[in-house]
């Protein structure tokens, strides 16, 4: 009995200063990213497309002061904020345009990146304008190309800002799923949105192992926004808008207040 006891005794102490080292090195991630520079890169998901008040100077890149980025600096104040990420932007882009900002004193850096690299505009028209059954092939096609393209084209982007930023804490956002399945809702049929939420979930796979072996975090937005997806009655994510095409399939303000920046903030 006093053996068993002090066996609980010893690993309550060892769990108590597990979880106390751990608060002590999130915190220290915090102050590195709040005294630092900020960092924002990325595709039409960090930039803010479908969340509104976009700002004049970032003309066709659509950055948003509703974006998940331009929150966390408003919120934190880090030492300078730089916001790169453009819409439409693919792992090219990121390589060529957006990573001037980065350097040896940058405490943070946060990414969405690779929806654009595996189609994700054109798996969307396909879905919404074909059967069934050329959804999930041009789903499979997408698959595909995650599978053999998309792991290298991500290391290049993530090998690049840990050159260029050493000691930055690199926060790489994912992808939400897009439907709740089962839902009396108008509009694509219960396959192609499962098939849908599929692909997102292999999307997300893909960029949390890569994201993984570069050290960085990676942040899952798939768990916020559930019970908000398209057809949810609550959503944080735009359907099919024939009159802002551009905005369709991407987080509201809500999704990004709601949804996106507390993933960024619980993991910067």
């Amino acid at each position: 009995m006093r053996r068993s006891r002090l066996v609980v005794f010893v690993s309550s102490v060892l769990l108590a200063l597990g979880a106390t080292l751990t608060g002590a090195g999130a915190a220290q991630g915090s102050q590195l990213a709040a005294t630092g520079g900020y960092v924002a890169l990325g595709d039409s998901y960090s930039s803010g497309v479908g969340a509104g008040s976009y700002l004049s100077s970032s003309g066709a890149c659509k950055r948003s002061t509703k974006a998940y980025p331009y929150l966390w600096n408003a919120a934190h104040a880090p030492a300078s904020f730089t916001f790169a990420a453009c819409s439409g932007a693919r792992t090219g882009d990121v390589l060529a345009s957006q990573l001037g900002g980065l350097n040896s004193s940058t405490g943070l850096v946060s990414i969405t990146i690779g929806g654009n690299d595996a189609g994700f505009a054109d798996v969307m028209t396909t879905c919404v304008t074909s059967s069934d059954s050329g959804c999930l092939s041009r789903i499979a096609t997408a698959r595909a190309y995650v599978d053999s393209t998309l792991p290298g084209k991500l290391d290049g982007v993530y090998s690049a800002i840990s050159s260029r930023a050493p000691h930055a804490r690199v926060v790489v956002i994912g992808y939400p799923r897009f439907y709740r399945v089962g839902a009396l809702c108008l509009g694509l049929s219960d396959t192609k949105r499962s098939a849908i939420n599929g692909a997102a979930d292999y999307l997300d796979a893909a960029v949390a192992r890569r994201a993984a072996a570069h050290g960085f975090v990676f942040g899952d937005v798939r768990t916020p926004f559930s019970g908000h997806e398209i057809c949810s009655g609550s959503s944080w994510l735009h359907s099919l808008d024939l009159l802002n095409i551009g905005e369709s399939y991407h987080p509201t303000a809500s999704g990004h207040s709601g949804g996106y920046l507390p993933v960024l903030t619980s993991a910067a």
